[in-house]
């Protein structure tokens, strides 16, 4: 059993790790800015608490004692690069200060290679308005490369996740490069997102990169 952190825990993807962790026996702290709203949340096998997660001291309080983190956080109120640059640099201090080692960030897909040293927000054809979302997401993996954290962003593919599909248990890694796809194949889902996000967190199989799965 472990003890694992999920901040951004009410949403999509926050969510759903909660779920698969606690389904696994694994003992889960669910940190969300407003615990009023997500009272749902908390549940045998899971704390639910308050945290800030820009902040490196909320952080710290909040890891302390836990043997991983997930970090699935989302803000549309504040410019992507100012809140990824925010966490990642309160998640590396903060995770110092607790002792805890272990990281999993969820990535965004469009940052993902699209050929070779070239990423998808990069390519002529890519759309203006979402490139600025997608650069400032990506900050984040430059902040983890220069820690001493254990970290994997853990990246799906560049398109909507399936929020209705039901857990399969199963999906595909790579590395920091898109994965191919089958015309006609069914959109990866956030249920089995989250079982990456778990399999990362409690495993030994990905360290300090970026990895694809869909």
């Amino acid at each position: 059993m472990s003890r694992i952190v999920v901040f951004g825990a009410g949403g999509n993807a926050g969510r759903r790790a909660v779920a698969e962790a606690v389904s696994r026996g694994h003992r889960v702290t669910a940190v969300v800015r407003d615990a009023a709203k997500y009272r749902e949340l908390a549940a045998e096998g899971v704390t639910l608490v308050e945290g800030d997660v820009t902040e490196a001291g909320s952080v710290a309080a909040v890891a302390a004692g836990h043997d991983a983190v997930i970090s699935t956080v989302f803000r549309a109120d504040v410019a992507p690069a100012d809140f990824y640059g925010a966490v990642s640099r309160a998640l590396v201090a903060g995770l110092a200060e607790a002792g805890v080692g272990r990281l999993v960030a969820v990535g965004v897909g469009t940052a993902l290679e699209a050929a070779p040293g070239v990423a998808v927000h990069d390519s002529p054809e890519f759309p203006e308005e979402y490139r600025q979302f997608s650069i400032g997401h990506s900050v984040e993996n430059e902040v983890y490369r220069a820690s001493a954290l254990d970290w994997v962003v853990v990246t799906p593919p560049p398109a909507v996740l399936d929020a209705d599909a039901e857990r399969t248990g199963t999906y595909r890694v790579g590395g920091p490069g898109v994965l191919p796809t089958e015309e006609g194949a069914p959109a990866f889902s956030y249920a089995d997102l989250a079982v990456a996000l778990v399999d990362v967190a409690t495993g030994g199989d990905h360290h300090r990169e970026v990895v694809a799965v869909g």
